[in-house]
């Protein structure tokens, strides 16, 4: 009980702390940003900060499209061969389960 009781009191300590510096990060009173020309000049560089991201995240996402593409190429031949082993087997296990069925016993301990 205690235990969690300490955990809360520890995030709202936390909480506390980092609040008040979130809280100014976009402070409409801030006299610094009354000045039209400041607040487009902060604009610009908050739309060119997210166009720079957005390239960012589509080259990445690029070369991780490619990356995974490479992988399933290289991978095929593997994944076939898995699916026809397990194909071999379970083909072989119905032919078990029927041979066993009509009466042939040393199938059924398969």
């Amino acid at each position: 009980m205690f235990r969690k009781f300490g955990s809360f009191v520890c995030a709202l300590a936390m909480s506390a702390v980092l609040l008040p510096a979130a809280a100014l990060a976009d402070d409409a009173q801030d006299p610094s940003m009354r000045n039209p020309a400041v607040r487009a000049r902060d604009r610009a560089i908050t739309r060119q900060m997210n166009q720079d991201q957005l390239s960012y995240v589509r080259q990445r996402d690029a070369r991780g499209g490619q990356s995974y593409r490479a992988a399933q190429d290289e991978g095929d031949g593997d994944y076939a061969d898995a699916r026809a082993e397990y194909a071999r087997e379970m083909a072989a296990w119905r032919r078990a389960v029927a041979a066993c069925r009509s009466g042939h016993w040393e199938y059924c301990d398969n």
